[in-house]
């Protein structure tokens, strides 16, 4: 397996694991629990789990003085793209606030060009083209929803944030640390927005009143935490940080999926263009050069012959 086709997967994985946030926070919010509760359990027991796993397998989690500034920051970056995703959902729906929050790619690519003079290609702007537009067309507007000011400023606020993370795993001194050890501290530094923005024993009292509710702060901590940290690190040694962000625009797809399959939501034909294009953006943005390139060398070889 080449190691681009294994930043698919894993940026694939990320995006999926991501873009499960509303189908465990709204539930959490109808049982009483804010933003901030949310995720002081969500990074609190996040990180714990996951320190668990990581020594169980014999990890080491021992970082160097220099590692913990930048470390901090990630953590920082990472929780605050988080805290101001999930108040946006307080003023919008929240498969709106998950779709808009995908102009992230389009920062992503901004803030290589501008800051680390990445020559992005044609095909490159083309794919963010395509991945925008379909995730416009995802966008089903009706009565009952309406775009917010404070919750687009939000959202946009924690699209940036995202992507100067996801820029920062890259170009950061941390960059080549395993990812499993990154991800813990990333997690666990998190949690310090929480435990500031909610006081911790505030924190500890906004507790989940059912059972149904600890099982959807246990899929918060795992599934949008755990798995698509680590997994959109990985992501990015592979494949860099620009061809990351690209394809975490399938996030709209998972969010479409759990509307259809789990609330039942209306799947139309332009919700499923929508779908479709950003899917060939995707594929298109890790293979489109190979595809290209195979297609120069046929003619190539037949004018050559000819």
């Amino acid at each position: 397996m080449s190691p681009k086709f294994k930043g698919l997967i894993f940026g694939i994985i990320a995006a999926i694991a991501y873009g499960s946030n509303p189908l465990f926070s709204l539930p959490l919010y109808a049982e009483g629990m804010t933003p901030d509760s949310v995720l002081f359990y969500r990074f609190g027991i996040g990180s714990l789990l996951f320190g668990i796993v990581l020594r169980l397998k014999g990890e080491s989690l021992k970082i160097k003085k220099k590692e913990i500034l930048p470390l901090f920051i990630l953590g920082v970056l990472f929780a605050l793209s988080s805290l101001l995703l999930f108040k946006s959902f307080l003023y919008m729906d929240a498969g709106v606030a998950s779709t808009i929050l995908f102009i992230y790619p389009v920062l992503v690519a901004v803030v290589m060009a501008v800051f680390f003079k990445e020559k992005a290609s044609w095909l490159t702007y083309g794919c963010i083209a395509l991945a925008l537009i379909g995730i416009v067309l995802l966008y089903k507007g009706d009565d009952n929803t309406t775009l917010n000011t404070t919750g687009m400023i939000l959202v946009a606020l924690s699209a940036l944030m995202y992507a100067i993370y996801i820029v920062a795993v890259e170009h950061s001194a941390v960059s080549a640390m395993s990812p499993g050890k990154m991800t813990f501290w990333i997690i666990l530094f998190g949690t310090s927005v929480f435990i500031v923005s909610t006081g911790f024993m505030t924190g500890l009292q906004s507790i989940p009143p059912t059972m149904s509710g600890w099982i959807n702060i246990l899929g918060v901590a795992i599934v949008p935490t755990i798995i698509s940290i680590m997994f959109i690190n990985i992501s990015i040694k592979y494949i860099g940080a620009t061809y990351a962000a690209i394809i975490g625009a399938l996030d709209p797809v998972t969010a479409l999926l759990i509307g259809v399959l789990v609330f039942y939501e209306a799947f139309t034909f332009r919700i499923a263009m929508g779908a479709f294009l950003i899917v060939i953006a995707v594929t298109l943005v890790v293979s489109g050069n190979t595809i290209i390139a195979g297609f120069k060398r046929r003619v190539t070889t037949k004018w050559s012959k000819g």
